[in-house]
């Protein structure tokens, strides 16, 4: 089985293990993050927050003061993010086939979700990313720390639920996002079990890269 086709079956599965319907859990660093990046923004201003999941307690913050889209690749997830957070606009698919309009965001989040993608298939989402991007937007994400790539069994005591991530190292992702057009604003390390992931806050640089050719999703 594909390693896309693994990880949205698994979050299918671990849905409400992984955030339950009250969005219950410490969300201090989330809190923080989000934080940050709102007081750059201008109020009302359009997010893309993708891997959504359920939409708590991301999307459902952001859309306190911005219009928020989120896309992810779980129907589960995305059934219950547009029952939970009406303020927002879902769409359920793969985050590295969809496309948007030039210039359209003026902030990109992702938390915990681009590690799930193929190594291979990362730099190219952070190249549409930075088009998306409006003049000096701001991408915001959770990716790996050290590379590593694997799967687990029964992830979060879910009986049958398999997980897939997908890691390069901090030092290659800052390549990867500099190599795409972005100013690395930020970097802090995110501790977790024995190891841990990168935050990284971006900043698009220069000109806009040409449109790709992919059809474009109105939003």
């Amino acid at each position: 089985m594909k390693q896309k086709e693994i990880v949205r079956r698994g979050y299918n599965k671990v849905s409400y293990a992984y955030r339950d319907e009250t969005g219950a859990g410490d969300f201090t660093e989330y809190d923080g993050w989000l934080a940050e990046l709102s007081a750059l923004l201008p109020e009302n201003s359009p997010v893309l927050d993708l891997g959504c999941g359920c939409g708590l307690p991301v999307a459902q913050t952001l859309a306190e003061k911005f219009v928020v889209t989120g896309v992810d690749i779980s129907p589960v997830q995305i059934e219950r993010a547009q029952r939970l957070v009406t303020r927002a606009y879902f769409i359920c698919t793969d985050m590295s086939e969809i496309d948007f309009p030039t210039e359209h965001f003026a902030a990109v989040v992702s938390f915990y979700a681009i590690i799930h993608l193929p190594l291979a298939e990362q730099p190219a989402l952070f190249a549409r990313v930075r088009r998306w991007l409006k003049p000096r937007g701001y991408f915001l994400a959770t990716v790996g720390s050290r590379a590593w790539t694997g799967m687990e069994e029964n992830w979060l005591g879910v009986a049958s639920a398999t997980m897939a991530w997908s890691h390069a190292d901090a030092e290659t992702y800052h390549i990867w996002l500099v190599e795409s057009g972005f100013e690395i604003c930020r970097t802090e390390f995110v501790p977790e079990g024995d190891g841990g992931h990168t935050l990284i806050l971006a900043r698009a640089a220069g000109v806009s890269p040409p449109h790709s050719g992919t059809e474009l999703v109105e939003v």
